[in-house]
């Protein structure tokens, strides 16, 4: 059959020899071309396939795998965002804490520092008072003295022990009531 293609070909008056085309060399150069196509195809065109479909595989989980990190970051980002608002928070806290703890004390030293000034000027109160106490005492018995003198001056002669006292009682009152 081959012969046959190949004679109706070779036949350069009619068909396709009309052209100026050898019908052998055209089926030979076919048959090679099918030839050189079926091993290229076996044995390039698979290989170099599977490559460059793993090579697309590769990339696209890379693709993939950068807009799975960008949402990671945006997510990451956010959490450090909220983290770092309760942290604030928190810190802000522990500072208004700090702030009320110190405003206590000095509250309580004001007090302390109150209570021992009260004391200190009661006691000083106190104690004026009972050296104002002792002060009359002393004052009181130097005017007895004094009035028991002058009485005696006067009259010339001492009085007895009652007229005594109660001179000396007036004597006392009136100084009181100065």
């Amino acid at each position: 059959m081959l012969a046959n293609i190949t004679t109706n070909f070779a036949d350069s008056t009619s068909g396709i020899g009309a052209l100026g085309i050898d019908g052998k060399a055209l089926v030979i150069q076919a048959i090679t071309f099918l030839l050189a196509f079926w091993v290229l195809q076996h044995w390039a065109f698979k290989p170099i396939v599977h490559i460059m479909e793993q090579r697309r595989k590769t990339i696209e989980d890379g693709v993939t795998l950068g807009e799975q990190m960008k949402k990671d970051k945006a997510a990451l980002e956010a959490k450090v965002a909220d983290e770092l608002a309760k942290a604030r928070k928190e810190a802000d806290g522990i500072i208004a804490d700090a702030n009320e703890a110190a405003r206590s004390a000095i509250r309580e030293a004001e007090e302390n520092a109150a209570k021992k000034a009260d004391a200190i000027v009661k006691e000083g109160q106190d104690k004026a008072a009972s050296e104002m106490q002792r002060a009359r005492k002393q004052l009181e018995s130097q005017i007895v003295g004094w009035v028991s003198d002058a009485t005696e001056a006067i009259i010339g002669e001492k009085v007895d022990a009652t007229k005594d006292a109660a001179i000396i009682d007036r004597a006392i009152k009136e100084q009181r009531a100065l």
